[in-house]
């Protein structure tokens, strides 16, 4: 598995996931203490978990973590304000475009 088109398929899907089960925590906040939205949340946050340990496996931490928080922020901030109608301001909008220049900047450093 030293495929880097296999990593990016594997952070691709924890952060889909991650995204998910954001969305779908956040639709079933505020109901009935146990509800369909929250358990979906809950099994997405669980496989994403699995999918993270296998980034986890092959990458260093240093470069998983910023890339899978950094892009699982800039996913959900995007899926909130098309799915859930939520205002992004201007201000966040800019953070997004920072958050994207780090990410880039950790994933394309090559190794010394």
């Amino acid at each position: 598995m030293s495929n880097p088109l296999i990593f990016g398929l594997l952070i691709l899907i924890t952060v889909s996931l991650n995204t998910i089960a954001q969305t779908l925590l956040k639709l079933g906040a505020g109901q009935n203490s146990l509800n369909f939205y929250l358990l979906g949340g809950i099994c997405c946050y669980g496989l994403s978990t699995v999918f993270y340990i296998l980034v986890l496996g092959k990458l260093n931490l240093s470069i998983a973590y910023p890339l899978v928080i950094g892009l699982t922020i800039v996913v959900t901030t995007i899926v909130g304000a098309i799915v859930l109608r939520e205002k992004v301001l201007v201000t966040q909008w800019i953070g997004i475009g920072l958050l994207l220049s780090g990410i880039s900047a950790i994933a394309l450093a090559k190794p010394s």
